[in-house]
């Protein structure tokens, strides 16, 4: 039998803190040094949530139990790392659930149905698991592979990609497996996407492994929080059910697909080239413990009160201009924060952790193409977030909406700005949903700054001088940007708006004149009414040069 056990075998890629060096690492040394590396990286980004979720995150909270309490959670994320005695348990626990983490075992291989096969035995390329490659109906622009083409995995990313498999997996029509009974003419279709491809998925990560599996677990007080997957009373089988999670680890280890890895050994070591692929457990709903998503209500008027359903990110559109969602921890009538973030308001009010830690909070998604059968694209974006901003009736979390809804209008003013030059010149406005805009260019200039003065604001530790100078700092930048794009929008209207024209408008046809000089006065005003400090910054600086050179006047006379 192929040997490769994911407890000792380097198969984590993690970078370290000291050196910045990109390495492979087993779950052992992972979780027993974690205090050592930075980041875990993964093959595309998505990996990340897989890693953590499918197996980090369950080995330490199976180990080692959740915290039950604020103090408790406190009292090791103070630690930075693992003490002795808990080293002490891990251990244990690689040595009594060994077996269950070997990658090609005869009867319980890792995260895998034993003897999986078809009625035909057919075999599918590893492709089929790689969400980047061309395989079937997902066929990546430039690609020129075929399904024909042999695509070899080393072991290591094979466990990757299956594990990314039981996450995002599409929902194509799936092979029908030998011992399935749900299988119907040799295949299963109604599968739904992998557990997170439904998700917004929010992971906070801190500035070690260790702070990041903290900061990813929930205090838990309830039931019992389950088992993982590898320490099922059963060994997987072909046979599915539609069920809900019994529990965090069952969640966390959820696995929607059947698979079965198939090496082969060649004189340049052992490869991965072909799988067996078909359906798997279907969540008969998502639990409200879910811990890595943003929630918004359902607007149905059949659905229940209170009903909720996950907020999903957008393609093309940077996470902190959904910022006041990802902050609200105190009205879930509304769109409303992740578990994870609503823990770490309460950890801030408790004082177990510190304003000024440097959280970074990463969002990452899938977009899904026809009937959710071939992947689009895959969303990763991430930004620093003040500890602070977590308190609603903080001056932070004020200041951090605001900027964000001032951005939102900045873009308006552009496009505003763009559909009177437009009226000026005898032409239509662009619609909303087709073309570019410009004010997509503010966005654009914006988010440098926005991530900037996210990270200024987090560095301040809620210091309120600070955070107001920040404040007008960011309001005179974004005046910056913003009049510069303005310029290019005047620029490119060029000399026939100067006249402009008389056009009848709104509900009772009042005539408005539209001209290169009104859309500028009304951008202007737009613009002051957008950032109001910038503006008033603006005129005591121009008051104050006004009254300089009066004086230089009256002393030269």
């Amino acid at each position: 039998m192929i040997e490769f056990n994911l407890i000792d075998e380097p198969w984590i890629p993690v970078r370290t803190k000291a050196e910045g060096r990109l390495v492979k690492v087993g779950i052992a040394e992972a979780l027993l040094r974690a205090e050592a590396f930075s980041d875990l990286v993964g093959d595309v980004p998505t990996q990340v949530p897989a890693l953590l979720r499918q197996v980090l995150l369950p080995v330490v909270a199976d180990a080692l139990g959740l915290p039950a309490t604020f103090e408790d959670w406190g009292r090791r994320f103070a630690a930075h790392a693992f003490t002795s005695a808990e080293q002490k348990v891990l251990r244990e626990y690689f040595a009594a659930h060994r077996d269950r983490f070997e990658v090609f075992d005869q009867e319980r291989p890792f995260g895998q149905v034993a003897g999986l096969r078809t009625a035909k035995d057919e075999t599918k390329s590893t492709a089929l698991m790689v969400a980047t490659a061309a395989s079937g109906n997902n066929v990546p622009l430039f690609s020129s592979r075929t399904d024909a083409d042999v695509y070899p995995l080393a072991v290591d990313e094979a466990v990757r990609w299956l594990l990314h498999v039981q996450c995002w997996d599409t929902a194509a029509i799936k092979s029908g497996a030998v011992g399935d009974s749900k299988v119907k003419a040799g295949k299963t279709t109604g599968n739904p996407t992998g557990p997170l491809g439904q998700l917004g998925v929010l992971v906070p990560m801190g500035v070690s492994l260790y702070d990041t599996l903290l900061l990813n677990t929930l205090i838990w007080s309830g039931p019992r929080a389950g088992k993982p997957q590898w320490r099922a009373e059963n060994a997987a089988s072909p046979e599915w059910d539609t069920r809900p999670a019994e529990g965090l680890l069952d969640l966390w280890t959820w696995q929607s697909r059947r698979v079965r890895l198939i090496p082969e050994e060649t004189g340049g070591g052992v490869w991965v080239t072909r799988v067996v692929l078909s359906a798997g457990d279907r969540l008969l709903e998502l639990p409200d413990y879910e811990p890595h998503t943003a929630w918004k209500p359902v607007t149905d008027k059949k659905a229940a009160a209170g009903a909720r359903r996950p907020r999903r990110l957008a393609s093309g559109r940077a996470i902190w201009r959904g910022m006041q969602a990802l902050l609200e921890v105190e009205h879930a009538d509304r769109e409303h924060t992740s578990e994870l973030l609503t823990k770490l308001s309460g950890l801030r009010g408790e004082g177990e952790i510190d304003e000024d830690y440097p959280l970074r909070l990463e969002a990452f998604g899938a977009v899904y193409g026809t009937q959710s059968a071939v992947v689009e694209d895959l969303l990763h974006d991430a930004i620093p977030l003040p500890i602070s901003a977590l308190d609603r009736d903080g001056d932070v979390f004020d200041l951090v909406v605001e900027a964000t809804e001032q951005a939102e209008q900045l873009e308006k003013a552009i496009n505003g700005l763009s559909q009177e030059l437009r009226r000026a010149l005898r032409a239509d406005p662009i619609p909303w949903d087709k073309g570019n805009r410009p004010g997509s260019l503010v966005l654009h200039a914006l988010d440098p700054l926005v991530r900037r003065m996210l990270a200024g604001v987090q560095a301040s530790g809620g210091d309120q001088d600070v955070v107001w100078r920040g404040q007008l700092a960011w309001e005179l930048k974004a005046w910056e940007a913003t009049r510069r794009i303005a310029d290019h929008v005047v620029a490119a209207a060029g000399p026939g708006t100067f006249g402009g024209r008389v056009i009848k408008v709104g509900p009772n046809k009042v005539e408005t004149l539209f001209s290169l000089g009104t859309a500028e006065g009304r951008f202007r005003k737009r613009l002051a009414e957008a950032l109001p400090r910038a503006a008033e910054h603006r005129l005591r600086a121009a008051a104050e040069r006004r009254a300089v050179d009066d004086e230089r006047g009256e002393e030269t006379a």
